[in-house]
C-alpha cells in the first residue's frame, strides 16, 4: 500500500469525519487506482479511522441535539453521505444523551419552536412554525402535535 495515499486520507479525515462512500469518492477524484482505493479503505476501516456506524450516531446525535433536526432530515442526509440504511436506522432509534426517557420528536419540535421564539398566535404565525418545522425533517404529524403544544403553552 502506498503510504503516501493514506497519509494524505488520514489527514482528510483530521480534518473532516467522513463516510466509507465520502473517501471512496474523495480518492476517485484524486485519480487513484482501484486497488490502491481498497486497501486505503481497508486498512483505514480496520483500524477504525473510518467507522459508518459510529458516524452516524455522533451526527444524528449532533444533528439532534444542536440543529434541531427531525428524523427525515437526518435520514435524508445520512443516506446522501452513503451510510447503509440499517445504520442510519439504528442511528435514528438510539435514545437521546442524559439519564430517563430520551426526548420524543414532538418534545424536540417544540423546543426548537420554542428556541426560535415562534409566534403561534395566529395561522400565519402557526404556518411559518409549520415550514421551519418542515425543513427542519419533522413528519407533519409531529409539526401539528408541536405546534399544538407550544400554542397552549405560550
Amino acid at each position: 500500500m502506498s503510504d503516501e495515499w493514506l497519509a494524505k486520507a488520514l489527514a482528510a479525515i483530521s480534518r473532516k469525519d467522513r463516510t466509507e462512500a465520502e473517501m471512496r469518492e474523495w480518492l476517485v477524484d484524486r485519480e487513484v487506482e482501484s486497488d490502491e482505493i481498497e486497501r486505503v479503505i481497508g486498512y483505514l476501516t480496520e483500524n477504525l479511522a473510518l467507522d459508518d456506524r459510529r458516524f452516524a450516531f455522533a451526527y444524528a446525535s449532533d444533528k439532534r441535539e444542536l440543529s434541531g433536526w427531525g428524523k427525515d432530515r437526518i435520514r435524508e442526509v445520512l443516506l446522501q453521505r452513503g451510510v447503509d440504511r440499517y445504520l442510519v436506522e439504528q442511528a435514528l432509534d438510539q435514545p437521546g444523551p442524559g439519564v430517563g426517557q430520551a426526548e420524543s420528536e414532538v418534545e424536540r419540535a417544540v423546543r426548537v419552536l420554542n428556541e426560535r421564539g415562534a409566534d403561534l398566535s395566529d395561522d400565519r404565525g402557526r404556518q411559518r412554525a409549520l415550514g421551519l418545522l418542515a425543513r427542519r425533517g419533522y413528519e407533519a404529524e409531529e409539526a401539528y402535535a408541536a405546534i399544538r403544544i407550544a400554542s397552549r403553552a405560550a
